[in-house]
């Protein structure tokens, strides 16, 4: 007598299994960039785990910047108690952010997430898209608040060459993914596509966004511009996730496609974290003329040499900046929150939520 697994299958039960077989062949085949096999619209079941992970992360991190109070802000900037310098500082950050967020979310728009062939990754990039504009909104909330001339702080990335420079050199790598009959199925065209995303998880977000951060939440630190300062925290735990997955993103693409990852290639990333670097400390020798806070554009070149160092070894590139210090430790409990207070525990309760990330 057959036992019950032994028995005969039905020809409905073989094409179901045929079916199941076929679907798994199928996940199997998924990738991050040149994946004609799988429906980029099918996204269960999943391939890359991270992916989802960290579109998760960013739904639980929601938060909106009218939120937060900017009265204490406003009684502080017409007052005299800022000096000039200090100002100036936070003038030229709000120039920066206004529209690096705004390149950023075009360059996910209309550069990466075309070229992205799996819809476990494009659904974190459809959510990364909204945070982008949530942000751009933030400095539009923070200039009204405070009655800044909108038209100079938007327009800065035409008229301060510090912040020129970055945002050009930045542009000049969505432009060219955007260029007609643009293809990562060559090896040329997947290397420009991955160069792109290196310009800007690892250098936009990775590296030009944390001198502001730092030089923001110094003032934070000594309840000065705290509504600011409360808001750049929660860009801050934005931009932790956009970067953890600009990095998957990257190691990904270069752990299917071996062969982009040449010694020629890693050369010319090694040049543009360079230039990076350096358009970043021009920055914030612009920024800081003179020491305010405890801060100066001196230790902010070493702190630069820092973050870049970390971000190389984080896509599998040794650190560049031997003996590169990071002169801000308290930056390293900021962006490790569990040392620091719950950043949401003011809240509003439609995002407890938010409390179940961990990191």
């Amino acid at each position: 007598m057959l036992d019950f697994d032994d028995k005969p299958k039905g020809k409905q039960a073989l094409l179901e299994e045929e079916a199941s077989s076929t679907k798994r062949v199928e996940v199997d085949k998924k990738r991050l960039i040149n994946c004609k096999a799988v429906d980029v619209n099918q996204l269960m079941p999943l391939k890359y785990n991270w992916a989802w992970e960290h579109y998760l992360n960013g739904c639980a991190n929601h938060w909106m910047p009218t939120e937060v109070s900017m009265a204490k802000d406003i009684e502080l900037w017409k007052s005299n108690d800022l000096s000039a310098d200090e100002r100036r500082v936070i003038i030229r950050n709000l120039g920066f952010f206004s529209t690096a967020e705004s390149l950023v979310g075009n360059n996910i728009v209309l550069a990466i997430f075309k070229h992205v062939t799996n819809p476990e990754a494009r659904q974190y990039l459809l959510r990364q898209a909204f945070e982008e504009a949530i942000h751009t909104h933030t400095f539009h909330y923070i200039v009204e608040s405070l009655a800044l001339d909108e038209g100079e702080i938007f327009n800065m990335y035409n008229e301060i060459n510090s912040i020129h420079d970055k945002d050009h050199f930045e542009m000049q790598l969505t432009e060219a993914i955007m260029q007609d009959g643009f293809s990562t199925a060559t090896t040329e065209g997947a290397q420009k596509f991955l160069e792109n995303l290196i310009g800007f998880y690892i250098i936009m977000e990775g590296i030009f966004f944390y001198s502001g951060f730092v030089m923001i939440l110094s003032f934070h630190r000594q309840n000065k511009m705290t509504g600011i300062g409360e808001q750049f925290q929660y860009i801050l735990r934005d931009e932790t996730i956009h970067l953890n997955f600009g990095i998957d993103l990257i190691n990904g693409i270069k752990e299917e496609n071996p062969k982009l990852w040449s010694s020629d290639f890693q050369a010319h990333i090694y040049d543009l974290i360079k230039k990076s670097v350096e358009l970043e400390i021009r920055y914030a020798e612009d920024c800081l003329p003179r020491g305010i806070l405890g801060l100066t554009a001196a230790m902010f070149r070493e702190y630069v040499q820092f973050i870049a160092n970390r971000r190389l070894e984080r896509i599998g590139l040794e650190p560049i900046y031997k003996g590169a210090r990071n002169p801000f430790p308290w930056m390293s409990e900021t962006i490790d929150l569990g040392k620091e207070k719950n950043f949401f525990e003011t809240r509003v309760t439609e995002y407890q939520s938010s409390g179940n990330l961990t990191w």
